[in-house]
């Protein structure tokens, strides 16, 4: 970088991670997925943040590999209602 130019790319990303809520924390990618189109089934846009590890090597063991599933901050309430909603057992599936 030439002398007098900001790195503009980490304070985007730095203000992008401030408008993100974390709603949930998977454990490997299965449980990312699911979770992930379960939200955006419902309108909920998502975002990812985690261990590469979970891409490379698979491991979930003792939090590496886990990954947290990010929302705009306008979507967290109805995500942890949703959210809150599955684990009380309110969503089946029909046969």
């Amino acid at each position: 970088m030439e002398a007098g130019t900001v790195n503009t790319t980490v304070c985007y990303r730095h203000r992008v991670d401030n408008d993100l809520i974390t709603v949930f924390t998977a454990q490997g990618e299965p449980e990312e997925t699911q979770v992930r189109l379960f939200l955006e089934a419902h309108g909920i846009p998502t975002t990812t943040r985690g261990e590469a590890l979970r891409k490379t090597h698979g491991l979930t063991l003792d939090g590496l590999g886990a990954v947290e599933i990010l929302v705009g901050v306008e979507y967290a309430d109805d995500a942890r209602r949703l959210l809150a909603d599955v684990e009380r057992g309110d969503f089946t599936i029909d046969e």
